[in-house]
């Protein structure tokens, strides 16, 4: 027995340290246990991945591999052609270059700037940005003319390519501008026929893949892959060069003359709908179609106003605006007040200049009236009264009825971009002032391609045709891969009624308001009109005139619209002789015989 504590407490920390010491070791023991066992799952884990990656995934991981040294370039596949009603060739492809460079096989930066930046007349700064970015391929220009690239190919500068490209040619520049459109600079069709057809005329690019070493040096006799590519289908369409040409010419002279804001000429055949001539001057160049068609380019402009003025300057007014038809829109109130019966040919009329409706006194063209008048001496005499008097008589009900029936009340289907709709007021909203003004063509707003694919319809029997451009696809030897058809509808009005207005229309252009479109030896239909924009205080006015010839069996319809001519603005006066002219021209050239 210890009767000294200090040894006491001595031997009790022995004692204590000697259990702790035996259930330490026991715990480290199986502490390494479990270390040495999850080593053992972390180890036969990684075994297990290795071997699944080596043997069932060993073919993914050797193309990425493969990839990380493989280098791909795009090959521009040749866009197809668009060519006219005869195979004149309108839009077609110049052989130019890509300019692009390797980061990693440049050896002498400096020069490849000063080189590039010489040769392409660019900033060096420029170049020197493109240059200097750390990427697997870098491009520095496009649409290089080719001799400009085997110059650059002469130089022989490590890292840089020269990749021959296509760039999109119109061989006549402003022909058609408005209808063919243009392409992007990756030869992409922005607006016009080449985005409407894009799917047609684009072709598939290809590829050339070539092999590099882990800097990124493509290796030297190790063979290139190379996916040639597809050359894009030809477009074959109705426009023919000849007609657009002279249609252009007239609408260019005629808005000089009458110091026009713009005209648009619009010829198809009525029969089937194809185009022959869409016309909207002033045209642009398809060549620059960047550059504004103003004296200065739009130099002073800032860049959203350019880009607000380029839209415009693209825009296709025969098809993307609407107006106020005018009295042309009377061939289409006549033809539903003689379809629902409520005028005849003999019915008499009396025009003191004005009508008075309700509250509102509507004038006349003519201030001091037409007196006395059959309803046929009211559409040769284009008379306001006589159109207020019959389309009160169809009543709101029965006009919007015949709306929808001609296919007012929806677009045309033709084949490009951006057709814009008739705006026209809700029924409820029509009281008889309204469906007066509408009956002589104002209060609401159609585009001069509706109006003529509706006149069409009144005139070739009642079948309502679809405008179009777009005939047929062809393969790069020039044989038929496809025909296009297009929807027409029957039954718009009946035969009767259109041999009607046949009949009075050509009356029109013999004695009445449309003389100024006669042609000798010809028999021509047609209707004039001169309606006054809004605001009426501006007091500006677009001038048109439509015609068909010829009269009993029409095979060709035109159309000329100009807007806010100076001086004379009479559509009789100024818009009926264009169309007189055309036809002059153009119809021994469709083989159109005299009778």
């Amino acid at each position: 027995m210890q009767n000294n504590p200090a040894e006491a407490l001595i031997s009790c920390k022995k004692s204590f340290c000697g259990v702790f010491l035996m259930k330490n070791k026991t715990y480290n023991k199986k502490k390494m246990l479990i270390v040495f066992l999850g080593a053992g799952l972390i180890l036969f884990s990684l075994v297990g991945r290795l071997v699944y990656l080596m043997i069932f995934e060993a073919e993914y991981y050797q193309k990425q591999a493969e990839a990380l040294h493989e280098r791909e370039r795009e090959i521009k596949a040749a866009r197809g052609e668009i060519v006219d009603a005869n195979g004149v060739v309108l839009a077609t492809n110049r052989t130019v270059c890509t300019i692009s460079v390797i980061h990693s096989q440049i050896r002498d930066p400096e020069r490849v700037i000063r080189e590039l930046a010489a040769a392409l007349d660019m900033e060096e700064e420029t170049v020197r940005r493109k240059v200097e970015k750390v990427s697997s391929m870098e491009r520095i220009k496009t649409n290089v003319e080719i001799e400009t690239g085997d110059q650059i190919r002469e130089l022989e500068l490590e890292g840089v390519k020269v990749d021959e490209d296509y760039k999109r040619y119109y061989p006549y520049n402003e022909l058609g501008s408005k209808v063919l459109g243009f392409t992007g600079g990756d030869n992409q069709g922005i607006v016009g026929l080449e985005v409407k057809y894009e799917s047609y005329l684009k072709g598939q690019n290809g590829t050339i893949l070539t092999t590099t070493d882990a800097r990124g040096i493509e290796l030297e006799g190790v063979a290139e892959d190379r996916i040639e590519p597809v050359a894009g289908h030809t477009l074959q369409i109705s426009l023919d060069r000849n007609i657009q040409t002279y249609a252009q010419q007239m609408a260019e002279k005629v808005r000089e003359e009458k110091q026009a804001d713009k005209v648009g000429i619009l010829i198809m055949n009525p029969q089937n709908g194809e185009i022959m001539a869409m016309v909207n001057v002033p045209e642009f160049n398809l060549n620059d179609p960047f550059t504004l068609n103003t004296e200065d380019g739009g130099a002073r402009l800032s860049d959203e106003e350019k880009q607000e003025a380029l839209n415009q300057m693209w825009r296709n007014g025969c098809i993307n605006d609407t107006y106020e038809p005018g009295s042309t829109f009377k061939i289409i109130t006549a033809s539903a007040c003689l379809e629902e019966g409520v005028v005849s040919l003999e019915d008499s009329f009396s025009c003191p200049g004005y009508r008075i409706v309700e509250d509102r006194k509507i004038r006349c063209h003519k201030v001091g009236g037409h007196g006395a008048e059959t309803f046929v001496e009211g559409i040769q005499n284009s008379c306001n009264p006589v159109f207020i008097d019959i389309g009160l008589r169809l009543g709101t009900e029965r006009f919007y009825k015949y709306f929808q029936q001609f296919g007012l009340m929806k677009t045309t289907g033709v084949d490009l971009p951006g057709e814009a709709g008739t705006i026209v007021h809700d029924p409820e909203n029509v009281g008889q002032v309204e469906l007066a003004t509408m009956s002589f063509g104002q209060s609401f707003q159609i585009t001069p391609i509706q109006l003529a694919t509706t006149v069409s319809s009144l005139i070739n029997g009642g079948r309502r045709v679809t405008p179009h451009l777009g005939v047929r696809v062809l393969d790069r030897d020039g044989k038929e891969m496809e025909e296009f058809t297009y929807p027409a509808q029957e039954g718009i009005v009946s035969a009767k009624t259109s041999e009607t207005m046949r009949t009075l229309l050509e009356s029109v252009v013999a004695v009445g308001s449309g003389k100024n479109a006669y042609v000798e030896g010809y028999r021509i239909g047609g209707k004039t009109a001169t309606s006054q924009t809004l605001p009426r205080s501006a007091n500006k006015y677009i001038s048109s005139f439509i015609g068909f010839a010829p009269a009993d069996e029409p095979q060709v319809i035109a159309m000329c619209v100009i807007y806010n001519p100076q001086g004379v603005y009479y559509g009789g006066t100024i818009a009926a002789p264009v169309i007189g002219n055309i036809f002059q021209n153009i119809l021994p050239y469709l083989g159109i015989e005299k009778g």
